[in-house]
């Protein structure tokens, strides 16, 4: 493959009834998004769902909420293999969560010195979404969801 094949840049999803132009959404990006979702499929796949799976007691109510959440996050995260824009607001999604536990989870803990082992993993483990900030194409993120109407209602 060429460089100049790999370099151009590809037209993001195609207009739905009303001619909506997005930006455009260079090659080398969605590769980079489709590394993001392979890293979020396998890493859940090996995290969560061999628990799932093997379960045979009975889980506390919110530690079985989680573990199912983040199983179907794995699941959602092979269609971004192949739809890598459309399954964006997955990713969004992951920055939210991961920014709202290291904001109000793991600071105040760090700060006050309460860190243990768990915390610490999971902290450097929710630092991993500074990849998701860096491969997402957020100029076609605010030109799709941020700037572009919305569906009609009725």
């Amino acid at each position: 493959m060429s460089a100049d094949a790999t370099s151009q840049a590809v037209p993001s999803a195609p207009p739905t009834g009303r001619d909506r132009t997005f930006a455009p959404v260079p090659v080398w990006r969605l590769y980079g998004l489709r590394g993001g979702y392979l890293l979020l499929a396998v890493g859940l796949g090996v995290q969560v769902w061999p628990g799932i799976l093997t379960r045979h007691g009975e889980w506390a109510l919110m530690e079985g909420v989680v573990q199912c959440m983040l199983g179907a996050m794995g699941l959602l995260a092979l269609l971004g293999l192949r739809y890598p824009l459309r399954m964006l607001p997955l990713l969004l999604f992951e920055i939210v969560w991961k920014g709202l536990w290291l904001g109000f989870v793991a600071a105040p803990r760090l700060i006050a010195d309460q860190m243990d082992a768990d915390t610490w993993s999971t902290l450097w483990a929710s630092l991993l979404v500074v990849i998701f900030l860096i491969v997402i194409p957020w100029s076609y993120v605010f030109s799709s969801l941020v700037g572009a109407r919305g569906d009609r209602w009725r």
